[in-house]
């Protein structure tokens, strides 16, 4: 039997374990480190052999806890909705989780740890770095960059040839027409920056 684990048991938890059904793990085992009743990471020590996903939806603590799966020796799993179209040519990092319907298009770059969320659009030659997350129907245009950490809210449409910074959040349904800075909260349409990020 095919097994895995699945890092965080919430609503985001839930819906990564329904795609790693979906690409044939047959046995899905929630792991959490709350006060619940999955095991904790620390109580799952002698079963490297099985590999790790992450439901974890803020992309910080996904960053944290993937460094602390790496460093202990797991096997840290990919998954790809079998109804996502990724191109050939798409490069997509360790612990990138696909979810269904997503279209990533020709030589588009996803990093490590991303969330390409249901129904979202990477056009060709976009740049997505390291723990990003792409909401739903969210649609980046070709050769957009979006730097690691940021949030590109649900619905949110993004022109050709963007770049959007690091640690930076885009409001839900937001039209970005004009390059975002590092660690700000921008929306709007036109999407605007409106505030620094407080870190």
């Amino acid at each position: 039997m095919k097994s895995i684990y699945i890092y965080g048991s919430s609503g985001h938890g839930l819906v990564v374990a329904d795609i790693a059904k979906a690409c044939g793990y047959e046995d899905v085992i929630f792991i959490d480190d709350g006060d619940n009743e999955y095991p904790t990471f620390e109580e799952i020590q002698k079963n490297k052999n099985i590999s790790i996903a992450f439901g974890i939806g803020t992309n910080s603590v996904r960053a944290k806890l993937f460094d602390k799966v790496k460093n202990s020796g797991f096997e840290i799993a990919t998954l790809i909705h079998p109804s996502a179209v990724i191109s050939p040519s798409v490069t997509i990092g360790v612990g990138t989780v696909v979810m269904p319907n997503v279209v990533a298009n020709a030589k588009a770059i996803v990093g490590d740890g991303v969330i390409l969320n249901s129904g979202c659009i990477v056009e060709h030659e976009c740049v997505i770095e390291d723990f990003v997350h792409i909401s739903p129907n969210a649609a980046l245009a070709g050769a957009v960059k979006v730097g690691e950490f940021t949030h590109i809210g649900i619905g949110s449409n993004v022109i050709q040839g963007i770049s959007i910074g690091k640690n930076t959040i885009i409001g839900a349904g937001s039209v970005v027409i004009k390059s975002i800075s590092d660690f700000k909260k921008a929306y709007g349409n036109p999407c605007r920056e409106i505030e620094d990020m407080n870190l």
